[in-house]
C-alpha cells in the first residue's frame, strides 16, 4: 500500500492541479532566488519531467499543493528547470520522468511505480515518497542550483 501512495503521490503532485508553474520574470529583485534544478542520469532520451516545488514540511508530507511545478522535455541524458523570483527559505522537489508523455506516472498492478523518479537531495523513498527532512534543501537569496539523479 505504502507504494501505491508513492506512485499516486507523484501523480498527483506533478499533474498541473492548481500549480504555478516555473515562471521567468523580466527581473527578480536581489532579495529573491533563482534555482535551477537540473535532472542527470536520464537514461531514456524522451518524454518529460514532471516536477513539483514545495516549500514546507505540510504541503510535501501530506501530498499538499506545491508551490511552483514545471514540466521539461527531455531530449538527452540531462534537462534543467529555472525557478525565478521564489523567496528565500527551504524547498524540496518531488519528480518522475513521464516517458511516455501521457502526463501520468506508470505503475504495476501493485501501485509500484514503472517509470523513473526522484526527490531533491537524492533522498531515497521510505516506503512512500521520500520525506521532507532527507529531501529538503536551502536556497539562498540569488542564484543557486540542485542537481538530481533520475532514479
Amino acid at each position: 500500500m505504502k507504494v501505491l501512495y508513492l506512485a499516486a503521490t507523484l501523480a498527483l503532485a506533478t499533474a498541473g492541479n492548481g500549480i504555478a508553474w516555473a515562471s521567468t520574470p523580466a527581473t527578480a529583485p536581489s532579495s529573491q532566488a533563482v534555482l535551477t534544478v537540473t535532472f542527470e542520469q536520464i537514461e531514456i532520451p524522451e518524454g518529460q519531467i514532471l516536477l513539483s516545488l514545495y516549500d514546507n514540511e505540510a504541503a510535501h508530507d501530506a501530498n499538499g499543493k506545491p508551490v511552483r511545478g514545471a514540466m521539461a522535455k527531455v531530449e538527452g541524458q540531462a534537462v534543467s528547470v529555472r525557478f525565478e523570483g521564489l523567496a528565500p527559505g527551504r524547498y524540496a522537489i518531488k519528480a518522475f520522468h513521464d516517458v511516455d508523455g501521457d502526463g501520468k506516472m506508470k505503475t504495476n498492478p501493485f501501485g509500484m511505480p514503472l517509470e523513473p523518479f526522484a526527490f531533491s537531495n537524492n533522498a531515497r523513498p521510505e516506503g512512500g515518497p521520500a520525506r521532507w527532512q532527507a529531501a529538503s534543501f536551502d536556497v539562498p537569496a540569488g542564484a543557486s542550483e540542485t542537481r538530481i539523479a533520475i532514479q
